[in-house]
């Protein structure tokens, strides 16, 4: 069974940064295309960026974060610098075992529960 279990969120000041962590059980993140979405109330769930099972990364115009895999954790990671307050929101991390969900053909099987960023101004 995968699981997906992300860290890493919280408060940070305009400018400042963090890295989001998605730690992938029962089964290796390398076998898998993983994504980084973002939601605000109210509002419909957006990619930011995805990774693919041969590393090949896909960005949305407007996010300046960084996406990687880090095989010794088993895990996604989401690099954001440079935060500002519109970058707030609940961060989610998915997966699945097709790239087909990276490049949009497919729902992702897969989902985190979501984690908070907060960007104070």
């Amino acid at each position: 069974q995968v699981q997906l279990a992300e860290s890493g969120g919280g408060s940070v000041q305009a400018g400042g940064s963090l890295t989001l962590s998605c730690v992938v059980s029962g089964i290796s993140v390398s076998d898998l295309c993983m994504g980084w979405w973002r939601q605000k109330p109210g509002m419909e769930r957006k990619r930011v960026a995805e990774i693919t099972t041969t590393g090949k990364t896909y960005y949305v115009t407007g996010f300046g974060f960084t996406v990687s895999k880090d095989t010794a954790k088993n895990a996604a990671l989401l690099r954001a610098t440079n935060l500002r307050p519109d970058d707030a929101g609940t961060y989610i991390c998915t997966a699945d075992v097709s790239d087909w969900a990276c490049f949009g053909g497919r729902e992702y099987t897969h989902w985190g529960q979501g984690i908070q960023v907060t960007v104070s101004s």
